[in-house]
């Protein structure tokens, strides 16, 4: 069995389902009392979230690429990011260490692509709706990728970093986050990907009109199964 270096704390809530996750894969697999090897490296998200509030990406780069390192000098085979948003910085981390990075994107193209879909909705922070770094890696295994639009693209982000990062979970952003997904229906996608790693505290299937690709529980299955090949 490989060794799961594993980045979280991005937020807490969500890195505790990638610990449960791999662990119950693991166990299923392989039955009786088996559970992952896990190294965890836990950041302080307030650091973080301070640097992306003021556009330093070189401050969070620096951070997640120390904890690579340092996930890598104990023993982890390949490293896992439990966060969509901090694969921005992939490329850097990747210039610092010698070990493969799972990255969220491509796992996730798979699922959707296995299931027959090529349009694709995806929510997320800002940083991951309007930037390229989740969209590209899409696209290029053969997805069409949409957002909403510019005020929701707001709305989402907000009940993100002002709700569920801090643990909240509250109908009325469910209610609003079920109106966007249905205009994305409206619109043509025939999935809707739930590109931060705490959506899934707020949106599961039953609440979706279109089927979900949560992000993090198939991030954390497939490094789960990835230390078992």
């Amino acid at each position: 069995m490989k060794t799961i270096g594993l980045i979280g704390g991005m937020s807490w809530e969500s890195t505790i389902t990638y610990y449960e996750i791999l662990n119950k894969e693991t166990a299923a697999i392989l039955g009786g009392f088996h559970s992952s090897k896990i190294l965890m490296y836990n950041v302080d998200f307030a650091e973080l979230e301070n640097n992306m509030s003021t556009g330093n990406w070189d401050g969070n780069a620096k951070i997640l690429a120390d904890a690579a390192v340092r996930l890598e000098k104990g023993g982890a085979d390949f490293i896992v990011i439990a966060t969509n948003t901090m694969h921005k910085l992939v490329p850097y981390i990747e210039e610092k260490i010698n070990v493969p990075i799972l990255h969220i994107s491509d796992a996730t193209a798979d699922a959707i692509k296995r299931d027959g879909h090529r349009k694709i909705a995806l929510l997320g922070t800002k940083f991951t709706m309007t930037q390229d770094f989740i969209k590209d890696r899409l696209v290029n295994a053969g997805l069409e990728v949409m957002i909403p639009d510019e005020e929701d693209i707001e709305l989402v982000n907000d009940v993100i970093f002002n709700e569920l990062c801090l643990g909240k979970v509250l109908d009325s952003s469910r209610k609003e986050y079920q109106r966007i997904i249905s205009y994305m229906k409206d619109r043509g996608a025939e999935g809707v990907i739930l590109g931060c790693t705490e959506i899934g505290m707020l949106i599961k299937e039953k609440d979706s009109v279109l089927p979900t690709y949560d992000t993090t529980i198939i991030h954390a299955t497939e490094a789960a199964r990835l230390a078992l090949a």
